[in-house]
């Protein structure tokens, strides 16, 4: 989140909100590259051979914002990542519930996903599923692990966006994981 100008994001907010389409493109515009990195964090944890590009999912969570009147509802910055991140999870579960999409049933442990250590074959669909019911308990902590997760944050930037201290993260993170691992069959360590 560090490579684009937050005053100027929220200023072309404003000016999209109020209907200017000029503004809308440059706002997309300037928040492509962070939503390219976010993207391209997501592809290299999806399986070997996969066959939607972080460009792809870019483009397609883009479609997903304008349709869903994001802009309009957007109340800053960081309600557009939240909104993003979120935008590119339903893009990669929709991809992978497609006919003839392969399907992955190893589980695998979601902190080392997190943190990035190249494992894949993650199942989407059943990591979605979990959020899912996750979100309808607590929806901050839905946001936490889709922020972390989807959108490659870490602790600090999702603080930031959320509006929250980084000690209400870090436990809301805690209690995810532990979560997520009981319903996704994922033993405790």
């Amino acid at each position: 989140m560090n490579e684009h100008d937050p005053g100027k994001l929220s200023a072309l907010l404003v000016r999209a909100r109020s209907g200017d389409a000029q503004a809308r493109d440059d706002l997309f515009a300037a928040m492509y590259g962070e939503m390219r990195r976010m993207a391209g964090d997501l592809m290299r944890r999806e399986r070997p051979g996969h066959t939607l590009q972080p460009s792809a999912l870019v483009n397609e969570a883009v479609l997903r914002l304008l349709k869903g009147g994001t802009i309009e509802r957007a109340e800053d910055r960081r309600y557009l990542f939240a909104a993003a991140a979120l935008a590119m999870r339903r893009t990669l579960v929709d991809y992978a519930r497609k006919p003839g999409a392969r399907v992955f049933h190893e589980v695998l442990e979601l902190d080392q996903i997190v943190a990035g250590f190249g494992l894949q074959n993650l199942d989407i669909v059943a990591l979605h599923d979990a959020l899912e019911r996750l979100s309808a308990i607590d929806e901050r902590r839905g946001m936490v692990v889709t922020l972390r997760f989807f959108g490659g944050l870490t602790i600090d930037e999702t603080a930031e966006i959320l509006g929250v201290s980084t000690a209400t993260v870090e436990g809301d993170w805690r209690f995810a994981r532990a979560w997520l691992r009981s319903q996704l069959g994922v033993p405790h360590e």
